[in-house]
């Protein structure tokens, strides 16, 4: 009897604190062959609605939770996404709770994308707070947060942890270059979940982030301005 209350308890448990990605609504679905997945927010006039996604309950496996959610929007044909916020009764809208939130899907055209140059996000691991350099200026990211920074063309820019066996990473804009993206973590990748809506491995602990998933990070991580 015991062993069938525990196993009771244990799927109970499983089931109210497992994080699970639901496609609650399709308008419409749309034919094309993108890879991407990318984030908007203006161009969302533009955009062709084709349906939306729910996410429930929290986990802090991104990279997994971010993979089903590309492979549900990539069912009806979405190439980019945007958060749709909860309201509350009043009509003013609830500020993002990471257990509960859902993301409206589209379609877009790749050239009509804003803000795709310029910029350097670096984001934080889930599990403490990461110091990092920028040319040898110090900062700390908190858990689940990351920071943006603006890039000139032609300057040379220098990552590195904090860490006496830490690593170092350098990188040198061009004009219209591409936003970068980076994590910084001390925990280990494997090199399996590498990939479209994953990760990629640089150097060490400072990972190079594919952008579809960078770009889903920036909504359900916490920004932090760069002090």
């Amino acid at each position: 009897m015991k062993k069938i209350l525990f196993a009771t308890f244990v799927f109970a448990a499983h089931f109210f604190f497992a994080q699970n990605v639901f496609l609650t609504k399709v308008e419409k679905t749309h034919e094309n062959t993108d890879k991407f997945l990318y984030k908007i927010d203006e161009e969302k006039k533009d955009a062709e609605y084709l349906g939306e996604i729910e996410v429930q309950g929290f986990s802090k496996k991104d990279a997994e939770i971010f993979s089903l959610i590309y492979k549900k929007a990539k069912e009806i044909g979405a190439n980019t996404f945007a958060l749709t916020p909860f309201e509350n009764v009043d009509g003013s809208l609830q500020n993002f709770n990471p257990a509960n939130y859902k993301l409206a899907l589209y379609y877009l055209p790749k050239d009509q994308l804003l803000n795709q140059t310029g910029v350097l996000y670096l984001f934080a691991s889930s599990e403490k707070d990461q110091k990092i350099a920028v040319n040898q200026v110090d900062y700390i990211i908190q858990p689940r947060s990351y920071m943006i920074f603006q890039t000139t063309p032609g300057e040379v820019y220098t990552i590195s942890t904090k860490k006496l066996l830490g690593s170092a990473i350098k990188f040198q804009p061009k004009e219209n270059s591409s936003n970068q993206y980076f994590q910084i973590s001390a925990t280990k990748i494997k090199s399996d979940e590498t990939g479209i809506g994953g990760l990629n491995l640089k150097s060490g602990d400072i990972i190079g982030l594919e952008k579809s998933y960078a770009e889903f990070l920036s909504i359900i991580y916490n920004k932090q301005k760069a002090e």
